[in-house]
C-alpha cells in the first residue's frame, strides 16, 4: 500500500532519502537516453499535486544513494584502429622481376605471384596482371597475363615483353602494374583494379635483372584532355603526370641489308610498337608503305599486309630495291604507317625518312647499311607525325 502524498513530502522535509520506485528504475533501464542513463526520472518529470506548492528546478547531481536494482553496464565499443582499412598493406603484394635488354631494345616484366589480395566486392577470385608504360597511350602499351582462377594467391610466372624499348624510354617512362579481376563477370561496367603500383624505369641497370616485392596501392585516376585533337582517336589518350600522351605516334623496327649477290637493297619491315590509336575502339588496323625516291623507271612502291585491331603489329615482311650502292646513297627511303579504313581514306599514323641527309640515327642506319655488304642492320625509329609524300 503506497503512502499518501503528504507523507512523502514530509519525509523529504525531514532529510530522509527519497526512495525510487521500481517503475522509475524500469523506465531507466528501458530508455537510457541518447548519451547517459537518466538517474532519476522524477528530476525531469516532477509530480504535481493540487495541494503542494510546486517549483520547477533544474536537475542536480544525484546524491550517493544505493538503488535497489542496478542497470546492467552498457558495453563500450572498441576504438576503431587508426588509418584506413584499405591502405597498401591491406591490398596485398605483388612479386615481379624487370630486365632491360639494351642490346635488343626490349623490356621484360615477369609476373611471379601475388599474396594477401583483398577480395573484390563481386566475390570473384579470378585474377590477372595488366601492365602499361606511362606516359603514353594506355592501349598502345597495354599487356596482360593470363587469368588465374579460384585463388587469392595467384601464381603466374609469365613474362610480358615491350619491344622497341630504348635507353631514352628508360630515363623518362614509368611502368604501371595493375592487379585486376577477370572482366568476364563484369561485362556491363568497367571494374576497378584491386590495386596497382608504379616503378620508375630509370632505376634499372641495363642487362641486369632486378626483383621486386611491392605493396599494392589504390588506383590513381588520370585526367583526359578537355578538347579533342584534329586526328581521329586522339581523345582516347590519357594525360599522365602532367604530360600529354598524344605527342608520341609510335615506332617502327626496320632492317637494312645491301646484298652484293643480288645487287640491291633489302628492306625488312619487322614490327611496330606503341602506335597511336586511330579507330573508335581504341585500336588501329595498321599497315606500312615504302617509297624510294627518286626511282624513275623502276618499281619504288611497296605495301605490307594489314594487321587487324592492334597497336603493336608484327609484319616480318621483306622488300627489294635494285641498284648499285652509289646510286642508292643519293636516294631517300620513305616509310609510313597507316590505319586501314574500309570505304574511306586511310588515316596516317606516322612516318620516317632514311637518307644520307636525314641526320641522327636515321642517317647512321642508312649510311652504315650502304657502307658494308651482306650485313643486316636492325634499328628502331620513332615515327614523325608529319605526313610524307606518296608520289615519286
Amino acid at each position: 500500500m503506497s503512502k499518501p502524498p503528504w507523507q512523502a513530502l514530509r519525509a523529504v522535509s525531514r532529510g530522509r532519502p527519497q526512495r525510487v520506485s521500481m517503475q522509475e528504475h524500469m523506465a531507466i533501464d528501458v530508455s537510457p537516453g541518447p548519451t547517459q542513463p537518466i538517474h532519476r526520472i522524477s528530476d525531469y518529470f516532477p509530480h504535481f499535486y493540487p495541494f503542494a506548492k510546486h517549483t520547477l528546478r533544474t536537475p542536480e547531481p544525484h546524491p550517493a544513494v544505493t538503488p535497489a536494482i542496478r542497470s546492467a553496464p552498457q558495453p563500450q565499443p572498441d576504438p576503431e584502429p587508426e588509418g584506413d582499412s584499405d591502405d597498401s598493406t591491406a591490398l596485398g603484394t605483388l612479386e615481379f622481376t624487370l630486365l632491360f635488354d639494351a642490346d635488343n631494345s626490349a623490356l621484360h616484366c615477369t609476373a611471379h605471384c601475388a599474396k594477401g589480395l583483398k577480395p573484390p566486392a563481386s566475390g570473384s577470385v579470378d585474377i590477372y596482371v595488366k601492365a602499361n608504360l606511362l606516359p603514353g597511350a594506355s592501349k598502345a602499351s597495354q599487356l596482360q597475363t593470363r587469368t588465374v582462377r579460384g585463388t587469392r594467391g595467384p601464381v603466374w610466372e609469365e613474362t610480358l615483353t615491350y619491344h622497341g624499348f630504348t635507353r631514352q624510354d628508360a630515363g623518362r617512362k614509368t611502368l604501371r602494374l595493375c592487379v585486376c579481376e577477370d572482366p568476364w563477370l563484369r561485362r556491363r561496367r568497367r571494374a576497378l583494379p584491386l590495386g596497382e603500383l608504379r616503378v620508375p624505369l630509370r632505376k634499372l641497370v641495363p642487362n641486369r635483372a632486378r626483383s621486386f616485392d611491392v605493396c599494392l596501392e589504390k588506383q590513381k585516376l588520370t585526367r583526359r584532355p578537355k578538347s579533342l585533337d584534329t586526328a581521329r582517336g586522339m581523345s582516347l589518350y590519357e594525360e599522365e603526370e602532367g604530360e600529354a600522351a598524344g605527342e608520341e605516334r609510335g615506332r617502327i623496327l626496320l632492317s637494312l641489308c645491301y646484298s652484293s649477290r643480288q645487287g640491291g637493297l633489302q628492306v625488312g619491315v619487322l614490327r611496330c610498337a606503341h602506335l597511336a590509336p586511330m579507330d573508335a575502339n581504341g585500336y588501329s588496323d595498321p599497315f606500312v608503305r615504302l617509297l624510294l625516291r627518286p626511282n624513275v623507271g623502276k618499281r619504288s612502291k611497296y605495301k605490307t599486309s594489314v594487321r587487324k585491331k592492334t597497336l603493336n603489329p608484327e609484319f616480318n615482311e621483306e622488300f627489294f630495291y635494285t641498284g648499285p650502292r652509289e646510286e642508292l646513297a643519293q636516294k631517300t627511303l620513305l616509310v609510313s604507317v597507316w590505319d586501314y579504313d574500309l570505304g574511306t581514306a586511310d588515316d596516317f599514323i606516322g612516318g620516317v625518312q632514311l637518307s644520307s641527309q636525314a641526320g641522327g640515327e636515321r642517317q647512321r642506319h642508312w649510311c652504315e647499311c650502304l657502307g658494308c655488304s651482306d650485313c643486316r642492320l636492325e634499328l628502331w625509329h620513332p615515327l614523325d607525325g608529319t605526313p610524307l609524300p606518296l608520289d615519286d
